[in-house]
């Protein structure tokens, strides 16, 4: 593998750690038990302070709220749930201060059913927007265009009785999907795209970018082959061939990259899933003209962290002229929890500082979801409690979302963990408020605290922020990667494992320990150890 040249010209995104920012959890400034614009402005230093180069906030625009923000009813307003323009105005000023770039979430697949344009569009067939939605005529017996399948469950299609046809939706009926092939659709996300750059965002985490354009042909979808996983959800009995990833999205991601371009400093990150995701996310990233980077759910619904899974998520971003820059997260708003995932009580803390110490160490962007600094577990929510839309369509089947979206821990002692001054919209568990922010400031040895001294180090070495990748070693329980740049070389060697494990044979020992956790010396590996080596250097 060709060695990564680092220079002063590289872009701040390249390697940059990126903190996820879930409003409705994040901080309430008003005492209504939901998250907001204020509340964020008043807790960046905490942000700040972690030592990441950018926070990404999900969708706090004006929204009826059937899937929590990601059905927007107007692109350019605020909810006022979360604060007002002005609020927001004063969150860009306060991150500048701080030295925190802003991006925020972009939804261009669908918009809410309330929506203005969907209002015009479903007005009659001969309106100005008629053609801004997927709309299709019943088959002659009456049913759907097609057997598409929606994410949440059910037909991809609602029947809509004033226009008389089929309207589509990938997910909620209350997301009613755009029609991306349309340059003036195009033309109006463009638009929205100009004003938040205008108003000083640093780029934009595109949400399900591959879910923007449909096949205009209307053909069925496939079966899927039964891998003996059990299914949930009608949607899982299909391959998405024809209701997604058409090629033409590339022609829009060049459109819309070519304006966050024209705007300094700016970054561009696309959400790809699905079964052709790593595919998808090398096409979307490829070149100068394409999008910055791409994230998938190569980890997100993982059942285990293993170095083999960990290695061949590496080698499918090789170091290539012209290949694309991933990024990487282990939980997000969307999956649950990755300690709850990946661990269990007893090893825990050691495993949470060895899953933060690999996170670091991947050639790519790190994403770190609020608090996952913390170590924050996956909370049960009661069916009662439930506000997920996905989770009550498919109880009990469905991991619900809701449980990684439980409000942020700021004062342990605090009735409401220092979110808020009432009842928050989803309740806080006893688990996570011990592991509240106040605690952990006061703790030397605390994940927070890890987290913070792994991020200084990574920053401020070129070859783990933004160096090539081998993979030296990968085996059940070892994973050794080499990153590299401009001369400079750090040894990554890590036992996933609660058993001690001998050191690689082929693996040098040579070298200044940048950091370890868990009680690892170069040579020795005990249960869930991790290191960095300078190799070439002494101590």
């Amino acid at each position: 593998m060709t060695e990564t040249s680092t220079t002063s010209t590289a872009p701040w995104w390249r390697g940059a750690a990126i903190y996820q920012i879930y409003p409705r959890s994040f901080a309430d400034s008003n005492g209504d038990g939901i998250g907001d614009l204020p509340g964020i402005t008043a807790r960046l230093d905490h942000v700040a302070r972690l030592g990441v180069e950018a926070i990404w906030i999900s969708p706090f625009y004006q929204s009826p709220m059937a899937d929590f923000g990601y059905d927007i009813s107007d692109y350019c307003a605020i909810d006022p749930m979360f604060g007002t323009l002005e609020d927001f105005d004063a969150l860009v000023v306060r991150a500048r201060e701080l030295g925190l770039k802003i991006i925020i979430d972009q939804v261009y697949a669908h918009t809410s059913d309330q929506h203005p344009w969907f209002t015009e569009s479903r007005s009659s067939r001969g309106n100005a927007k008629a053609d801004w939605y997927v709309w299709a005529d019943p088959k002659p017996d009456g049913s759907p265009p097609t057997n598409w399948q929606s994410v949440f469950g059910g037909p991809a299609w609602r029947w809509d009785a004033r226009r008389g046809q089929y309207y589509m939706h990938n997910f909620l009926a209350e997301q009613p999907q755009l029609n991306c092939h349309n340059p003036q659709v195009q033309e109006a996300l463009l638009g929205v795209a100009k004003f938040w750059l205008d108003r000083g965002v640093s780029g934009f985490r595109i949400d399900a970018l591959n879910h923007s354009m449909h096949d205009p042909m209307l053909r069925n979808n496939p079966p899927a082959p039964d891998t003996g996983k059990v299914r949930t959800r009608p949607y899982d009995f299909q391959l998405q061939v024809y209701n997604q990833s058409h090629p033409d999205i590339i022609t829009f991601i060049e459109r819309l990259q070519a304006l966050i371009a024209s705007y300094p400093d700016t970054y561009s990150l696309a959400e790809v899933g699905g079964a052709r995701a790593s595919e998808e996310m090398k096409t979307f990233t490829q070149g100068d003209q394409r999008l910055n980077s791409a994230y998938g759910f190569d980890f997100l619904y993982a059942d285990n962290l293993t170095p083999r899974h960990i290695a061949a998520a590496q080698d499918f971003w090789p170091e290539e002229d012209g290949a694309g820059w991933p990024s990487w997260a282990f939980e997000n708003h969307d999956a649950p929890r990755a300690l709850s995932r990946w661990s269990t009580p007893d090893q825990m803390d050691a495993f949470a500082r060895m899953k933060a110490m690999v996170l670091l160490s991947l050639r790519g962007n790190p994403i770190l979801f609020q608090g996952e600094e913390l170590g924050l577990l996956q909370d049960e929510i009661p069916f009662e409690l439930l506000q997920d839309p996905e989770a009550i369509a498919n109880w009990p089947l469905t991991l619900s979302r809701d449980g990684v979206r439980t409000p942020l821990p700021w004062l342990a002692q605090s009735e409401h963990g220092g979110f808020t001054s009432s009842a928050p919209w989803l309740p806080m568990s006893e688990q996570n408020l011990s592991r509240a922010v106040d605690r952990q400031e006061a703790d030397p040895a605390s994940l927070l605290n890890l987290t913070r001294h792994l991020l200084g180090l990574r920053a401020a070495d070129t070859a783990l922020r933004r160096g090539s990748c081998d993979v030296l070693f990968a085996d059940e329980t070892r994973l050794v990667l080499r990153r590299k740049a401009d001369g400079r070389s750090v040894l990554c060697v890590f036992n996933m494992s609660a058993d001690t494990a001998a050191w690689p044979a082929a693996i040098p020992t040579e070298g200044r320990v940048l950091a370890a956790v868990n009680n690892t010396e170069a040579g020795a590996l005990p249960a869930w150890g991790g290191i960095w080596i300078i190799e070439g250097e002494t101590a």
